[in-house]
């Protein structure tokens, strides 16, 4: 049976800008990416160690994930396995794998060999949560709202899932972008529903 989704929140990151739901929340010209990531947790106070280790696309998507979870994401009204995440990019891990292919010409650094697979911001994302639900990775293109849109309903609709984030992350050098959806099957007074369209709208 078809059930009722909603976009109870969504978050974006791109051009040095962080949105939420639209209103931006945090910006900081002219800085590189990873100084804007840093900037980015430091301004929102966010305290989880492991963050100075992630590579950029699991600093992009966590940091992304984090701002759109806080004050929109009810998790106890979830047992762990009810939560999930569905990405895409296209550029899969190579921002990284290309640092990793330079510490080959030296010694192989395992803290970056670490990084050179795409569902590895997935991972940080389940673990900083405690999501134990259905989760994958795929590459595209570009940001496809219909095939996204039929994953992750597929999920809502057999109960596989009660609630998802999805959408893309991606980092290839200086390029980068995330755009994040949590999908419930609950209404909030900010929700919309989920539907292609409706991603499509908040697409930078």
């Amino acid at each position: 049976m078809l059930a009722e989704k909603h976009i109870t929140a969504s978050c974006t990151i791109s051009n040095n800008i962080v949105s939420k739901d639209g209103i931006i929340e945090f910006e900081k010209p002219g800085a590189d990416l990873s100084a804007f990531l840093l900037s980015a947790y430091q301004h929102f106070q966010l305290n989880y160690p492991k963050f100075y280790k992630m590579d950029n696309l699991s600093k992009l998507g966590w940091i992304a994930s984090e701002i759109l979870l806080r004050d929109s994401f009810e998790k106890d009204n979830y047992q762990p396995e009810e939560a999930g995440v569905v990405l895409a990019n296209a550029n899969s891990s190579l921002d990284n794998d290309l640092k990793y292919f330079n510490t080959i010409k030296d010694i192989p650094s395992p803290s970056v060999f670490v990084y050179t697979l795409p569902n590895i911001v997935i991972g940080e994302i389940c673990i900083r949560n405690h999501f134990k639900g259905e989760h994958a990775f795929f590459i595209q293109e570009s940001f496809d709202a219909d095939f996204i849109e039929k994953q992750v309903s597929y999920l809502l609709d057999h109960d596989i899932l009660q609630a998802c984030i999805c959408g893309w992350v991606d980092v290839l050098e200086r390029d980068y972008k995330a755009v994040l959806f949590l999908v419930e099957k609950r209404k909030n007074k900010n929700s919309v529903l989920f539907s292609a369209e409706n991603m499509n709208k908040r697409i930078p």
